[in-house]
């Protein structure tokens, strides 16, 4: 089933299967054998069997696939596939789009506005305070927090979304008190903002992104649990401090339910 919002009849489903096997042979005939590969050939270009070596995945599933049968091919199959019939990056995302996936790799949306008056709020507060949008990226966040978050906040740092700090940097885990729990609860918490708005491109694409990238939030992300984001003790063992223990209050911003501000008060 397609990624992507929306209702998708079945002939469009079928059409689109089509499309995607006629590509995929088409790309792979037009490969160069691979080296030391048998000169005498019937048909042009890579075989099948070449092309299911080199991405790691069955003959029989590529030769579904170039048969335009609804096989659901997964986000890191895809990515295999492009790199062994070395596409370029329109012909990439030509191909997630035919498969009805999201390409962990392409450009990021921009990101959208957020008035003034919110990105000054951390500012407000002396102890860590940050602003999370709807896809829990840092959007403003005061010098405590910059001082507490390293490897997340602080000007070394160019990754500002969270989940993406706590499951795939390997700092996160000497930061994070109970670190493993602490990445329990958030994928749970974000599953609840998620199932809200299902169809969210930027929410689906982080989602593929992490899944694909750390195989605890693609077990986590299966699971499917949800939880409501709740406050508490938080405890941290910061590189030069020690360990800190903050407690930690999350407010709603009513004009924008979907963006979040954390703030951690020292006990």
């Amino acid at each position: 089933m397609s990624d992507y919002p929306g209702i998708i009849s079945a002939m469009e489903r079928t059409d689109r299967w089509r499309l995607l096997g006629a590509f995929l042979r088409a790309h792979r005939e037009r490969m160069s054998p691979p080296a030391g590969a048998a000169t005498r050939r019937r048909t042009p270009g890579m075989r099948r069997e070449e092309l299911a070596e080199a991405a790691g995945i069955s003959v029989t599933w590529v030769t579904w696939l170039e048969q335009g049968r609804e096989v659901n091919a997964s986000v890191a199959a895809l990515s295999r596939i492009a790199k062994a019939l070395s596409l370029t990056p329109a012909e990439r995302a030509s191909l997630f789009d035919l498969a009805g996936k999201r390409d962990p790799s392409a450009p990021a949306a921009a990101l959208p506005d957020l008035p003034a008056e919110l990105l000054e709020l951390p500012a407000q507060f002396a102890g860590p305070a940050y602003l999370l949008d709807a896809v829990w990226t840092a959007r403003a966040w005061n010098g405590a927090a910059a001082d507490l978050f390293t490897g997340w906040l602080d000007e070394a740092s160019s990754e500002r979304n969270l989940l993406a700090f706590v499951f795939l940097s390997p700092l996160a885990p000497r930061l994070i008190g109970d670190w493993a729990e602490r990445a329990r609860r958030l994928a749970a918490e974000f599953r609840a903002d998620f199932n809200r708005r299902p169809n969210d491109p930027a929410m689906g694409a982080l989602v593929d992104r992490l899944s694909d990238q750390s195989a605890l939030f693609a077990s986590l992300w299966r699971d499917q649990d949800v939880l409501g984001r709740e406050g508490g003790e938080r405890c941290f063992t910061h590189p030069l401090r020690g360990k800190l223990h903050f407690r930690q209050t999350t407010l709603l911003i009513a004009s924008r339910p979907e963006v979040k501000l954390v703030c951690l008060t020292g006990v």
